[in-house]
Parts: structure tokens; sequence; C-alpha cells
């Protein structure tokens, strides 16, 4: 039954990755249906609101998969490096798959809301180009997908290894 609920889980996390990664990437195509002048690094175009809404949407799901692969992969505090040498491979891989999900949200995070927040505005606007930031947004939520799978699957890995000394 514990299997069941961890592969329940798993493909949860991808779902909603790959939904926000889709949704990123569609955001991205909308973003340059919309009439825009570019000059370089420098552009003049009309917002998008189709591109607002996917991209948000695709934030939301990629927020939302992070909170539940953390919240049900548990804890795996590792507070300094003794600690680190002295724990099993599988809870040092579990650390280092969680700073990675961490890290690769940070990113695609940022990517999304920047894409998205261009797309808010009511009137058009000149500036730097947001060019590919929806996109890249989007790539990074098939990117954390895996590593949130990773994670939770080391995590309860190190868990019951604890729980059943060494022996899963």
């Amino acid at each position: 039954m514990v299997k069941l609920g961890a592969a329940f889980v798993c493909l949860l996390v991808v779902a909603m990755d790959v939904a926000a990664g889709i949704l990123g990437i569609q955001a991205e195509a909308a973003q340059n249906k919309v009439k825009h002048l570019r000059l370089w690094i420098f552009e003049c175009r009309d917002p998008s609101h189709d591109a607002f809404m996917l991209g948000l949407i695709a934030a939301v799901l990629l927020a939302l998969a992070h909170v539940t692969a953390n919240l049900l992969g548990g804890c795996m505090c590792i507070c300094s490096q003794e600690e680190f040498q002295k724990a099993s491979s599988s809870r040092q891989l579990s650390v280092a798959c969680f700073i990675l999900t961490w890290v690769i949200l940070a990113v695609g995070l940022s990517m999304l809301v920047i894409g998205t927040m261009s797309n808010n505005k009511s009137r058009g606007s000149c500036g730097f180009s947001h060019h590919h930031f929806l996109s890249i947004g989007g790539i990074s939520c098939f990117v954390h997908g895996l590593f949130c799978v990773s994670y939770y699957v080391t995590a309860t890995t190190a868990l019951s290894e604890e729980k059943y000394g060494g022996h899963a």
C-alpha cells in the first residue's frame, strides 16, 4: 500500500510539473502572437492576456508541485559537513536533490513570473525584451519534476532505512 501511495505522489508531482511546463511554453507562443516591434534587446509590444493567464497558472502549478513533493517527502535536514559525511548515501542523495529542487524552483518560478508580469499591463509597453522567459520557465518545470521525484524517492528510502535499520 505504501508503494502505491508513493507511486501516486510521484505521478501527481510529475503531472503538475508537466502541465506547468506545457502551459509555460504555450504562454510563450501566445505572447509571440501579439504585435511587437523589436530593436536589438529593446522591444515595444502589446501585452497578451492569454500569455498572462497561462503563465500565472504555470507558476501556480510549479509552486504546488514543489510544495507537494517537499511536504510529502519529509524533511531531510543535515546541518553540517560532518553530519553530511556520516549520513547514508540515500540520505546524501536526498539532500542533494532537495537543494537542486529549490534552485530549479527559484530559476523556473522567477522566469515564469518575469514573463507573466511583462504581459500584465493594460497598455503596450516598451523596454528590455522579455523574450523566451516563459519558455525557459516552462522547460525548468520539466527539470523540476525530475528532481522532485528523485527527492521524494530518495527521501522515503532514507526514512525507511532509518526506521528499519538499513533494511528497506
